[in-house]
C-alpha cells in the first residue's frame, strides 16, 4: 500500500494502472483488468468505482441502451499528478454517454493490440515483450507522421521492431497513400535507426473487414512491397494476433509476424 487519497487507500496496482492510462488514455473493465491484474470481475468493478469516486478515475459510457452501454476509465488530471505522468485523459465530460466516437472506438482497438503485446502470454518459445511506445507528435520534424504505436519483442535471433496502424475505414485512399510514403521516407532517413537502434521496422495494419484490408494492399502495393504487413481484428480474435494471419502488400500467403524476421 502506497498513501491516502481522499479516503481511499492507494495500492501498487492502482499506480500502475493510472501509469499505463497515460499511455491507453481510456480503458474499459476488460482491458483495466489485464492491465491491472484484477482476478475477478466484481473485484474490478468495485475498485474502478473507488477509484472514480476519489477523482482518481474519470468515468464514461458508450453506447444508448442501458443494456448495451459499456463503461469506460480515463485518468483525471489528480490522478495524473499523483503518479507523476502527462495528463491526457478523455476531454469529454464525466459520466457523459458517447454515442459515435471514433477517437474512442479508435483508441481501444489499440488498446487491444497494447494488452496483447505487453500483458498476455507470447505463444512462441524464446520471444519476450520489450517496449510499446506511443506518439503525440511527428517522429521526425520533417516527415508528418504520428503511428499509433510502436511495439518490441525479442525472439533468439533478433529484435521485431514494428509501427501500428489501426484503420477503421474512415480514411481515403490519398490518406493512406500519403501515410505509405511518409513511412517509407522515415524507412530510408536514418531517423529509425537514431531513434530506436534498430536497422528496420515495419508496419502492422490493422483492418476493420476484409474488404478494407484488401484495399489498403492494393494501394499500398502500387507504391512498395516492404514494411508492409496487414491482417483484420477478425483474425486477430478468432486466431490470435501471433498465428500466421498477416499479409504483405503482394503475396496472399498469410504468414506469422514471428518466423523469418527478413
Amino acid at each position: 500500500m502506497a498513501g491516502n487519497n481522499r479516503g481511499i487507500i492507494l495500492q501498487d496496482r492502482d499506480r500502475h494502472l493510472l501509469r499505463e492510462l497515460a499511455v491507453m488514455r481510456i480503458v474499459d473493465r476488460e482491458q483495466a483488468k489485464c492491465v491491472a491484474g484484477f482476478g475477478s470481475t466484481t473485484r474490478a468493478n468495485t475498485r474502478l468505482l473507488a477509484l472514480t469516486n476519489a477523482r482518481l478515475l474519470r468515468r464514461f459510457f458508450l453506447g444508448t441502451t442501458a443494456s448495451g452501454r459499456k463503461v469506460l476509465y480515463s485518468m483525471s488530471k489528480r490522478g495524473a499528478d499523483l503518479v507523476e505522468v502527462p495528463y491526457r485523459g478523455l476531454r469529454r465530460g464525466s459520466d457523459e454517454t458517447l454515442i459515435t466516437d471514433f477517437f474512442v472506438t479508435h483508441q481501444l482497438l489499440v488498446n487491444e493490440i497494447f494488452c496483447t503485446a505487453k500483458y498476455r502470454p507470447i505463444p512462441i518459445p524464446g520471444v519476450q515483450f520489450v517496449q510499446w511506445r506511443s506518439f503525440y507528435k511527428s517522429m521526425d520534424a520533417a516527415i508528418p507522421l504520428i503511428p499509433d504505436g510502436y511495439v518490441e519483442v525479442k525472439t533468439q535471433a533478433k529484435t521485431l521492431a514494428a509501427f501500428l496502424e489501426v484503420d477503421l475505414g474512415n480514411e481515403s485512399r490519398s490518406v493512406w497513400r500519403a501515410k505509405i510514403q511518409s513511412y517509407l521516407r522515415y524507412a530510408v532517413s536514418g531517423s529509425f535507426e537514431r531513434q530506436f537502434a534498430h536497422p528496420q521496422f515495419r508496419t502492422l495494419v490493422v483492418a476493420n473487414s476484409k474488404r478494407r484490408l484488401q484495399s489498403l494492399r492494393e494501394a499500398t502495393a502500387e507504391l512498395t512491397d516492404k514494411i508492409f504487413w496487414f491482417t483484420t481484428f477478425e483474425s486477430i480474435t478468432k486466431l490470435g494476433f501471433w498465428s500466421p494471419i498477416w499479409n504483405r502488400p503482394k503475396d496472399n500467403q498469410a504468414q506469422p509476424l514471428i518466423g523469418d524476421l527478413s
